[in-house]
């Protein structure tokens, strides 16, 4: 039977994974990881989801992953998360540089100690023009790569590969998602910025789908 640990974030998509995998009865917990990231708040509302859905719960420090990752906008203090459209010029400077590769890795590890047999994150298509770690042929290699990382084959599951944020979204409300309880904004304030390439993104993908934004915008 699979039983699946789910590299959890506290954003939007990664929570509707959450919901998916609980009601599939395959969840086998959740792991997040303190990278440095500006936006960290969104580990808060991972740790309550996961309290809530009675889901065991590994919040990693890794804070020290800072020195390496450069001037991407998420972790350098020094440079400013972008306020404009969600376009792949301008939300180089979100790239944090081989992300996903660490996060599935530590993931691996711990799926390995805690007897499970898949590992699930949330990629999307909307990402796939910015973000190379979540492209098809970047999870058709990470899948290659855990299917020999251990003395039993692990199962990459990446189920939203080829969906929106809209269509995840939909996905969500049919599961009973609260969406107030997920996290997006890259510039980690009180409340969701609303200028943000990713707050942008996600105010439009809610029209899109036809579901109510419970989203708290600091600049509707």
């Amino acid at each position: 039977m699979k039983k699946a640990l789910l590299v959890y974030s506290g954003g939007l998509d990664s929570t509707v994974l959450l919901y998916k995998l609980k009601s599939e009865g395959i969840l086998g917990g959740a792991i997040s990881v303190n990278y440095s990231q500006k936006h960290s708040k969104e580990l808060f509302f991972a740790r309550k989801n996961c309290e809530k859905l009675g889901v065991d719960f590994l919040e990693v420090d890794l804070r020290c992953l800072r020195d390496i990752f450069g001037n991407s906008s998420l972790v350098d203090n020094k440079t400013n998360v972008p306020a404009a459209m969600y376009e792949e010029t301008v939300m180089h400077s979100t790239v944090v540089p081989n992300r996903n590769m660490i996060l599935l890795s530590i993931a691996a590890a711990r799926a390995i100690s805690a007897k499970c047999n898949c590992i699930a994150y949330a990629a999307h298509s909307g990402d796939h023009a910015i973000y190379p770690d979540c492209r098809p042929e970047f999870v058709n290699a990470m899948a290659g790569a855990l299917k020999v990382c251990d003395y039993t084959p692990i199962e990459l599951y990446a189920p939203f590969v080829n969906l929106s944020k809209a269509q995840i979204i939909a996905e969500g409300a049919k599961l009973g998602v609260d969406f107030s309880m997920t996290w997006s904004c890259y510039r980690g304030g009180e409340s969701h910025c609303g200028v943000c390439p990713t707050c942008v993104e996600r105010k439009e993908s809610f029209k899109i789908a036809g579901v109510p934004d419970p989203t708290v915008y600091s600049n509707p």
